[in-house]
């Protein structure tokens, strides 16, 4: 459970800024701490794509400080201020169509939670909109989106870091118009994801 709790480049729960909010949230109660966690990162980060905002972040520290990030940078904040709580949190994916219309493809990000009694739950912090509603109500998972077409899926994999496709992503765009022309897709067989995992190395000039 080690690897769930630890600090990256990327969940940068160590950073003053991430650690005192995180301090703000905690409670001794577990499901509580998580659900505000859980929360204050679904409603106060905006989605950068729901609101047209810039820049790109990756980094839990930079989606703090700026206010924003898509579904991914998000899913960092949340783990980082999880962890920062003594609470295990893993990164999950989806692969969704992109315009509904199953011809292209991408992934999204989220979030599975340790809790007593429980095990890993997962929640979904990309913010609520028209269409979409989401909550932490453990064990009855409320996510933003439930795969139905042909070539989308949900995977429920735990992994300790996030997709190095992610955050390569994020990290090499520009901007939020740069990103949406490439958002990371990957391939997987339904039980094993043709890639590792991203929980090391030093941020790059756009995370």
């Amino acid at each position: 459970m080690r690897a769930y709790l630890e600090a990256t480049p990327v969940v940068d729960w160590r950073d003053r800024e991430v650690l005192a909010l995180a301090r703000r949230l905690s409670h001794g109660d577990p499901f509580v701490a998580a659900r505000r966690c859980y929360e204050w990162v679904r409603d106060e980060i905006k989605h950068s794509g729901d609101y047209r905002l810039d820049p790109v972040t990756c980094s839990a520290s930079q989606v703090l400080r700026h206010g924003t990030g898509f579904c991914y940078s998000k899913s960092h904040l949340l783990a980082a201020l999880l962890r920062a709580n003594a609470i295990p949190a893993a990164f999950c994916y989806q692969r969704l169509s992109v315009d509904e219309d199953g011809l292209s493809f991408c992934l999204h990000g989220l979030n599975s939670v340790h809790l007593p009694g429980i095990g890993w739950y997962r929640v979904d912090a990309r913010g609520d909109r028209e269409g979409i509603v989401t909550a932490f109500d453990p064990p009855t998972e409320r996510l933003a989106f439930e795969p139905r077409l042909a070539g989308e899926a949900d995977f429920k994999l735990m992994l300790p870091g996030p997709l190095s496709v992610v955050v390569k992503a994020l990290r090499g765009s520009r901007g939020r118009a740069q990103l949406l022309e490439r958002l990371p897709d990957l391939a997987f067989d339904g039980a094993m994801v043709h890639e590792p995992p991203d929980c090391s190395g030093e941020p790059g000039p756009a995370a």
